[in-house]
This record gives structure tokens, C-alpha cells and sequence, in this order.
């Protein structure tokens, strides 16, 4: 059986608020802004449901920072005060269960559909490799533009913040913008902002600054970092480390562990079935990470966040316990159970039912499942309740059809992330 108390235990960070418990709901893109990429009613009644679940930390999915890059269709976007009546509504939402909420706050780069954009921004132009042209080719920034976007993310932190949330998450990992920047493969300038791993770095750490600055020291300020980009001349785990203790140095608040990118998916890998109690502690994907990055940090000064894999209570415990982690991200298992942090703190709950949805074809099976679980979380969404037994191949056709794909016109909703 998990021990409820350990999942339970408040958790204090550097800034000196406390999170209510070591649950977590990670971020995941929802895909329900509005054409004009505000918040709608949708999001607040999502937020609404998941405020009550019984996970001390809300943390919203890719609130991108620039119009002019959304990664999928119905991104929220906060570039100024437009939308603070709708942010209003939407963090009281997030936040009348008594979850703390915080909004995950981005830019795609490179990563977005050719669709949306056929000329995106990035360190250097590198087009993203084997998505057969679905990505078009990036032109680089310039010193001037690299600037504007560190303001950009000082900006939206400063209003959602206003508009009631209670801290923000810059997104460093997955490929998005900043993660190009901290890549020798994506970033091949020799400027100021590439070249050495110092300089690759500065966009983050610039932008944490900014944050910070724009915030004030009483708000948590967390990052989301790949521990590797799993590709053969990206970013490796040993110079990831350095930025952690650099980030360490800069006091942010959590660090959320991931890994991978669109081109090396390591964050999507997702176990057959519940861990047995022998392989449990090891059920989270990037664990030895997270203890290598405990081994040079203080939990003190820098909490740990892990996210992906986590399916059983035993093994959130055993994660928590160990010393290797601080938070339990969970981001399936909160659509599947919108209630399974509470189920697990009464201890009447012990695993997560989630399991992978796919329809046997390997090339499709990730975007089968990750179809699947968005269309459950629109349900949410809706005030409906999920289909566990929903074939996946239903959920295509019928995520075809609600975005429009089905008859090529422009899609109105995202993927699940």
C-alpha cells in the first residue's frame, strides 16, 4: 500500500510558498483558446474539475507568449492585458478546489505545423528531420528579435500572475524554443547566443531572470528541462546538469525533469501495465536522472519535480522517499481519473488505470494514444465524463472530424503533450 503520508506531506519552496501536497497535474496542452487564443469557458470548466482532484499543483499547458507562434491550434496566448478578465476566470477556476495553479508559459520555435506558419523562428535554421515536410524550415533570429522574446516571457508571467495564478513555469524542454537554444544541434550560432554551452544557455537564463524580475521573489518561478534530447548531437545529460546548477544558482523554485523531443519523443514512452511492487521505485522515466541531479543539489533550494511513467502509488512513494524527487507530475492519469490524487491520498486507490491506447500500427500508435487521451480531456472539458473503453480508432475519426482534419479545413484544437 502507498503511504498517503508521504503523498500528502506539504511541500515548502525557496520563495516561500507551500504547495499543499507532492501531487502534481503536469502540463498538457489543451487546445481550447478561442480564435483569438483567450481563454473560454471550456478551460474554466477543465481547471474547475481537475481543482478538486485532490493535486496540490495545477499547472496549465503551453500559454505561448507570441501570436505569431502558437504550436497547435488553440493555444492560449498572453502577450498582454487583452484576455485578463478571461485569465481572471480561469485561475479562479483553477484554484477554487485549493490547488495552487501555475501557468506554463512558451514559445514553439521551430515546432510548429506548416499549416500554422510557413516561415518559423529559431537559434538557426534547422528544420526538424523526418516528419515528412510537415514542419517548415526555421529562419534564424536576430540579436534584437532573441530580446524582444526574453521580454515576451517577463511579460506573460507578469500577467497571468496579476490575473490571479499563482506562479509560472517556463517551458525549457521538449524541443520548443528554448531547448533549440540549449541544443548544439539546433543552435549553430556563433553570436553571443551559441557556440559554447555557456552562451547556448544564456536565452534560459536570460529569460529566468526576466521572469524573476517581472514577478518579484515571493512567486514561484519553476522550469520544465529535458534531461537529455535523446538525439545523437543534441543536448546530453552531463551538460544538462551544468544548467541545472546554474538555474539552482539563479533560485528558481521547482525543476521539472523530462526528456526528449518532437524528433526523439522520450517524454511520450508510457509502461503496458502498473509496475510490480519489485520494479515500482523505477517506474518514472527519467528516475536516474533525477538522482544524479539530487547527488550536486539541495532539495532545500532546489525541489525536484518528476513527470512520465508514474502509475502507481507504491511507486510515487518509493520516488518521494528515496530522496530523488520532491513532486509527483501526473498528466494521463488526471484525464482517465480526474479525481486520483484524492482516491490516493484516502488510500482507496493504490495505481492509475491508464494504459496505452493504440491501434497496432507502429507509426500511428503514439498519435493514436495521444488522440485518445485528448479527445477524453475535451470531454472533462464539456462536463462529461471520460470513455475508458473508447477504441482508438473511434477517437480518430472522431478527433478528425471535431478539428476539421477530416476535410483538411484548419484545425481548432491541439494535441495532448
Amino acid at each position: 500500500m502507498p503511504d498517503a503520508t508521504t503523498l500528502a506531506t506539504p511541500l515548502p519552496l525557496p520563495c516561500g510558498v507551500t504547495l499543499p501536497n507532492r501531487m502534481a497535474k503536469a502540463a498538457l496542452s489543451e487546445g481550447l483558446g478561442d480564435k483569438h487564443n483567450g481563454p473560454t469557458a471550456r478551460l474554466d470548466r477543465l481547471y474547475r474539475r481537475w481543482s478538486g482532484s485532490g493535486a496540490g499543483l495545477l499547472i496549465t499547458g503551453n500559454v505561448m507568449i507570441d501570436r505569431t507562434a502558437i504550436g497547435e491550434p488553440g493555444n492560449v496566448v498572453v502577450e498582454d492585458t487583452r484576455h485578463l478578465a478571461e485569465l481572471r476566470r480561469w485561475a479562479e477556476s483553477a484554484t477554487a478546489g485549493g490547488s495552487r495553479a501555475w501557468v506554463q508559459i512558451n514559445h514553439p520555435g521551430r515546432q510548429i505545423p506548416r499549416h500554422l506558419s510557413a516561415r518559423p523562428v529559431a537559434p538557426s535554421e534547422i528544420a526538424i528531420a523526418g516528419t515528412g515536410g510537415a514542419f517548415a524550415r526555421p529562419r534564424a533570429l536576430n540579436h534584437q528579435e532573441i530580446l524582444d522574446l526574453v521580454q515576451r516571457f517577463a511579460t506573460a508571467a507578469r500577467t497571468v500572475v496579476d490575473a490571479g495564478f499563482g506562479g509560472v513555469q517556463v517551458h525549457a524542454a521538449h524541443g520548443y524554443l528554448i531547448s533549440q537554444f540549449l541544443s548544439p544541434l539546433t543552435n549553430q550560432r556563433d553570436d553571443e547566443w551559441g557556440g559554447s554551452a555557456q552562451n547556448r544557455r544564456r536565452f534560459l537564463l536570460e529569460v529566468v531572470r526576466a521572469t524573476r524580475a517581472a514577478v518579484g521573489p515571493r512567486v514561484p518561478v519553476s522550469v520544465k528541462l529535458n534531461s537529455a534530447d535523446f538525439q545523437r548531437g543534441g543536448m546530453t545529460e552531463d551538460e544538462s546538469v551544468e544548467v541545472v546548477l546554474e538555474l539552482a544558482d539563479l533560485g528558481i523554485d521547482l525543476l521539472e525533469i523530462s526528456g526528449g523531443t518532437y524528433e526523439s519523443t522520450a517524454m511520450m514512452g508510457m509502461p503496458a501495465e502498473p509496475a510490480k511492487d519489485s520494479t515500482r521505485a523505477r517506474e518514472a522515466y527519467f528516475l536516474d536522472y533525477a538522482e544524479r541531479v539530487r547527488s550536486v543539489t539541495d532539495a532545500r533550494t532546489l525541489p525536484l519535480m518528476l513527470t512520465g511513467g508514474f502509475r502507481t502509488g507504491g511507486g510515487m512513494t518509493d520516488a518521494l522517499e528515496s530522496g530523488a524527487v520532491d513532486m509527483i507530475g501526473l498528466g494521463r492519469p488526471l484525464i482517465l481519473e480526474p479525481d486520483l490524487p484524492a482516491r490516493l491520498l484516502a488510500g482507496t486507490a493504490q495505481a492509475s488505470t491508464v494504459r496505452p491506447r493504440r491501434i497496432g500500427i507502429a507509426k500511428l500508435d503514439g498519435a493514436s494514444d495521444l488522440v485518445w487521451h485528448s479527445t477524453q480531456m475535451w470531454r472533462l472539458a464539456d462536463g462529461k465524463e471520460p470513455l475508458p473503453n473508447r477504441h482508438p480508432a473511434l477517437t480518430i475519426a472522431h478527433y478528425l472530424t471535431e478539428t476539421g482534419l477530416a476535410s483538411l479545413r484548419r484545425p481548432r484544437r491541439g494535441f495532448a503533450a
